[in-house]
């Protein structure tokens, strides 16, 4: 067996080796949210980590921030540059060293990481103070700059957030988290509430930011912001990453090969649009084999048993083509 994780022509600015997530319920039993996760992050990268809502991808992004709930448990390693395991760093070197510093993050809910009570502009220019040595002169300069990288517009500067769209929300946020220069961005859905135009121009300015020297985990369920800007996919399905593919190849030819994916290709408006039948199961209930053979229309007995991620792809069927 081996496992594709597509390590970049660099050292890795981010290393995610068999990553996993699980919650103690009551009564002594577990949910498993991500299982055995693996890929690395190479500067000047932008993996897409996609899937429907619910697959883990979020639960993943909390695991790598140190933000998970109490009762969670981790395993596995994912270490930032060559010096910090997010899973083991305790909470005064992620909250001092790591978050804003090394990894800017970009929310799935903006308006829970904007103090309400402040205005934009009062919040852009706190964390210049935090994050970088600009001159107390230049921070009110540097707080608008870092507006304009997010297209988020000067005449809202002095707005508070429950004041904002939804879109201006999201941009603020943006905002914020490119003001470190961190060597990571993770974005977790961060086209929310945006249209098609403000999603190309804010996906861009994302890719834009990883430039040589950093790198773009972007979790998003927009297909479309995925192939614009990515260089790889990264697809998971109840928990479990299925697939890893070059953008190019995935959204082109050959285009993908764990049965999951097409379906996800085939659901979009400008493709098929035929939705993927059944529903995703219960992460508390995962069958055996693969959790996918209850949707698949190429599942056989086979799939009783769980594929491996083998040379990329996690399907009996996708391994048996290809070594044919």
């Amino acid at each position: 067996m081996t496992t594709s994780t597509f390590p970049g022509p660099s050292a890795p600015v981010l290393s995610v080796q068999g990553l996993s997530v699980r919650f103690r319920m009551r009564g002594g039993t577990f949910v498993r949210a991500v299982s055995d996760a693996h890929f690395e992050l190479a500067a000047g990268e932008c993996l897409a980590l996609v899937g429907e809502s619910g697959c883990g991808k979020s639960v993943l992004a909390s695991a790598l921030l140190g933000l998970l709930p109490g009762n969670a448990e981790t395993a596995g390693s994912a270490l930032l540059g060559d010096d910090i395991d997010l899973l083991r760093a305790d909470e005064r070197t992620l909250a001092r060293t790591v978050r804003g510093r090394r990894i800017g993050l970009v929310p799935q809910s903006p308006a829970a990481h904007l103090t309400p009570v402040r205005t934009v502009r009062s919040q852009l220019e706190e964390t210049v103070r935090e994050l970088t040595d600009t001159p107390k002169p230049g921070i009110r300069k540097a707080a608008v700059a870092a507006a304009e990288r997010a297209a988020f517009p000067d005449g809202h500067l002095d707005r508070y957030p429950h004041q904002l769209s939804g879109g201006l929300a999201q941009r603020a946020a943006t905002a914020l988290a490119l003001i470190g220069d961190a060597p990571l961005l993770l974005a977790d859905e961060p086209t929310t509430g945006l249209d098609r135009d403000l999603v190309e121009r804010t996906v861009d300015e994302l890719k834009r930011h990883t430039g040589e020297t950093r790198a773009l985990l972007m979790i998003t369920h927009d297909l479309a912001a995925a192939e614009r800007i990515a260089d790889r996919i990264a697809v998971m399905y109840a928990g479990r990453i299925v697939e890893h593919a070059d953008a190019r190849a995935f959204f082109g030819e050959p285009g993908p090969r764990h049965p999951y994916a097409r379906g996800l290709l085939d659901a979009l408006p400008e493709r098929e649009f035929t939705p993927i039948p059944g529903m995703p199961p219960e992460l508390a209930d995962l069958p055996a084999g693969c959790a996918f053979a209850p949707r698949c229309p190429t599942a056989t007995s086979a799939c009783a048993v769980l594929p491996p991620l083998d040379d990329g792809v996690a399907c009996h069927h996708a391994l048996e083509a290809q070594r044919a």
